[in-house]
Order: structure tokens, then C-alpha cells, then sequence
């Protein structure tokens, strides 16, 4: 099984008008990990950051407007799926992996994609993903009362993963802390 570990952090929660300003990732085979990577992304022109969104990831304008562009970014993420996946081979692919993926980052990882004019996003990734979140709360629902509410870090910590809170909401501790739960809930 080929899976990719993902986060994305945006610029705001709306994949048409915002954009990603980092995409960072784990790429596990058959349990074992093979690559990690964390991208950097300046949103194309016409796209908004709002305030809100850089102080939930800690990042500036000044920053993001150093990084690559979008298009830059893309050409690098296919580099590293190529290395992994046969795009023409409809069997090879990935399943995308995160918390709480299906509903958003998902959408922004396809509106990229989409954005830059490119239409192999079902090339490189099965169509249903794995929510790690859902997992979880299969593997914690008799004891979620006693939790205060079912973020990843609150879960992780709940798990027993040791958590830094000020690293929350960074792409690749993010993916740290799904894989771990990940592993915890599926016992690998």
C-alpha cells in the first residue's frame, strides 16, 4: 500500500479564493517510510491571505512572498510522486493520508492542481483518502467524553504521543503527529 502522509497550511479556509503556503509530506510503503518533504508556496497572484490564517500558522506575508511560486511547487510535488507512482498505470497510486483531510485539504490539493492547469490529479492518488480522524474515533469513541475536544493535538496527547504545543499547525509536525496516531490505531 503507498500512502502519503499530508498537511497542508493555507491562507485563509476557501480553496477558490486562498491558497497553500506550505505542503509537507511522508510518503510510506507497505509501513515503511520512504521520503519526506516540506514545500514552501507563494499563492498565485488574484489569491488572498488573510491575517487570521497566518497567525494560526505563524508565518508573514514577508515569508510566503520569498518562497516558490505555485507553479514551481507543483513541478517539484510531481518530481517526488513520480518517484513512487506510474501515473499512466490506473493501479498505481496513492491514498492520500491525513486528520480531518477529507473536508479540506483535499479540496485545496486538488484546487492547486486545478489552479495550474494540470488534470492528472486522479493520476497520482486514489479517490478516497484516509481520514485519520475517523479512525480515531472509532478507536476512542468509549472513552470521548473524557476528552475536551478531538483535535489532533488533543487526541495525540490523549494517545500518549508527547505533543509540542507551539509546533501545532506547522504542515510537517502535523504529519508527525497523524502518523503516530495513525500507527497507534491500526497497531503498526
Amino acid at each position: 500500500m503507498k500512502q502519503l502522509f499530508f498537511d497542508l497550511e493555507t491562507t485563509g479556509v476557501e480553496p477558490e479564493k486562498n491558497g497553500i503556503h506550505q505542503l509537507s509530506g511522508i510518503i510510506v510503503i507497505d509501513g515503511d517510510k520512504k521520503e519526506e518533504f516540506d514545500i514552501r508556496i507563494r499563492p498565485a497572484e488574484g489569491l488572498v491571505i488573510e491575517d487570521a490564517a497566518l497567525e494560526v500558522s505563524g508565518v508573514t506575508r514577508e515569508q510566503i512572498a520569498s518562497y516558490q511560486s505555485e507553479k514551481e511547487a507543483l513541478k517539484q510535488f510531481i518530481g517526488i510522486l513520480s518517484r513512487y507512482v506510474d501515473r499512466f498505470n490506473t493501479k498505481d497510486k496513492f491514498f492520500l493520508t491525513g486528520y480531518n483531510n477529507a473536508s479540506f485539504d483535499n479540496k485545496f490539493l486538488r484546487a492547486f492542481f486545478t489552479r495550474n492547469n494540470d488534470k492528472y490529479f486522479g493520476s497520482w492518488f486514489w479517490s478516497n483518502s484516509i481520514d485519520v480522524m475517523v479512525l480515531a474515533t472509532q478507536y476512542l469513541s468509549e472513552r470521548r467524553a473524557e476528552m475536551v475536544n478531538f483535535k489532533l493535538g488533543t487526541v495525540a496527547d490523549f494517545m500518549g504521543v508527547k505533543v509540542e504545543g507551539e509546533a501545532l499547525h506547522n504542515a510537517m509536525y502535523d504529519i508527525y503527529l497523524t502518523r503516530e496516531i495513525y500507527n497507534i490505531v491500526t497497531s503498526r
